[in-house]
């Protein structure tokens, strides 16, 4: 999700800026950024601190929302999770793991070794 993130903010930066009709280096000053480092977060290589953002918006004169694509009418792929119809089962047994202690949880990743060894011996 971080690589998505850092894209699609890349991206939404740069169309606001080409939409003012600003440089790389006007946007990057009136945001109190380096050229190079505003560079690389319309590229999606670095993802900016929330500050940074706030100063973004500023100098880009758009709001955190579109940014970050909350604005547009379907989320953006960042923001979706993989369907999977194991997730709720999935997330009920980490939610019972993060409450037991140490050996409990050695003694849960045993059997759950042991329930997998035993599985793939069966389907071989």
């Amino acid at each position: 999700m971080d690589s998505a993130l850092k894209k699609y903010l890349g991206n939404a930066a740069r169309a606001a800026r080409l939409r003012k009709g600003l440089s790389q280096a006007q946007v990057a000053q009136s945001a109190e950024l380096a050229t190079a480092v505003y560079g690389r977060i319309e590229r999606g290589a670095m993802m900016p601190s929330l500050p940074t953002v706030q100063r973004l918006c500023r100098a880009l004169e758009v709001d955190a929302n579109t940014l970050l694509g909350f604005s547009s009418p379907t989320p953006p792929a960042w923001f979706t999770l993989p369907r999977s119809k194991d997730r709720p089962a999935v997330h009920e047994l980490l939610r019972t793991a993060r409450r037991m202690r140490p050996r409990q949880l050695r003694a849960l990743r045993g059997v759950a070794h042991a329930l997998l060894t035993a599985d793939s011996g069966s389907t071989q």
